[in-house]
């Protein structure tokens, strides 16, 4: 069956066409397409809420931690999100060993002011997590290894890291991870809120 172009501009015969030129066989479609979006919006938004994070994880999102009974050369360990938390008082002779490591013989150069905050450089706040394959390192309770670099050790695949949390040697690639933290005061610390 051939088809018959109109080159005079008009519609074939038989088609409705509104006062604006828009037929309403176009308008339907366009009616159906915006029912169908929003009715698959409806249908998919409680599909992604449920992926949201539950009350009791959103209330773990962060934790305050009293500090006032760390000496100068303790750590304790803590939990946040699951994972544990170092939180070292570094003493002078620590905090002078970190920083006479020249960086650029770093695997991952940081300094120590890079890993603290600005007035508290003696607060040392870092993820017990080793780098390499998720063990949990030696060094935060009193008697444990220390590692050949005096910070911490991690006893799986034998990494060192420094007095800065740093690593110095083994297969770890990177850095003990340093978590968003605040001094809500000079002796509480709130692990998981950005400063």
């Amino acid at each position: 069956m051939a088809t018959v172009e109109h080159t005079d501009g008009m519609p074939p015969s038989g088609a409705a066409v509104g006062e604006d030129g828009v037929r309403r066989r176009d308008f339907i479609n366009i009616a159906a397409v915006s029912f169908a979006g929003v009715g698959g919006l409806a249908t998919l938004y409680p599909l992604i809420n449920q992926m949201n994070p539950s009350a009791d994880v959103l209330a773990a999102a962060s934790t305050e931690v009293d500090i006032s009974q760390i000496q100068p050369g303790q750590a304790i360990k803590t939990i946040w999100r699951k994972q544990p938390v170092f939180i070292r008082n570094l003493t002078p002779a620590e905090i002078s060993q970190a920083n006479a490591v020249p960086v650029g013989d770093l695997r991952d150069p940081q300094t120590l002011a890079e890993r603290t905050r600005e007035g508290k450089l003696n607060w040392l706040i870092t993820l017990g997590v080793c780098t390499h394959l998720g063990c949990v390192p030696l060094g935060s309770a009193e008697g444990e290894q220390r590692g050949d670099y005096a910070g911490y050790f991690c006893p799986c695949h034998g990494s060192h890291y420094d007095t800065a949390a740093r690593i110095r040697k083994g297969p770890a690639p990177t850095n003990l991870e340093v978590p968003d933290y605040v001094f809500k005061t000079d002796t509480v610390v709130e692990i998981g809120k950005e400063a």
